[in-house]
């Protein structure tokens, strides 16, 4: 769970470095880069610990990998509704469910 946790908590850092300024288009570009870097470093100290606890509790990379992946669309999915206010298409819900059976199959045994 602490794996899980660490990994939601620094994929919300990460989509917001990556996109907030996609709204502020009169923002200088250079102090978007710096901003999103400062904003990217918390994300790391998050992210580091989260697969170190994740791979001694005996996940493997891959399954680590793939497990972010889908925090990352489910933390983006609430940001680009919310913040950026696009919309969620179905398009965009099977593309998730094919993900998720990713998940599935990297965890299978």
């Amino acid at each position: 769970m602490r794996t899980i946790l660490l990994l939601v908590t620094s994929n919300i850092f990460m989509t917001i470095a990556w996109y907030w300024h996609l709204k502020k288009t009169g923002f200088p570009l250079w102090k978007a880069i710096l901003i999103s870097w400062c904003i990217a470093l918390v994300e790391y100290c998050l992210m580091v610990p989260a697969n170190r606890s994740g791979y001694l509790q005996g996940w493997s990379g891959f399954q680590l990998k793939i497990v972010q992946e889908v925090i990352t669309l489910l933390v983006f999915c609430v940001f680009a509704v919310l913040y950026l206010k696009e919309p969620l298409r179905w398009n965009y819900l099977i593309s998730f469910c094919l993900i998720l059976g990713a998940v599935y199959f990297a965890f299978k045994k």
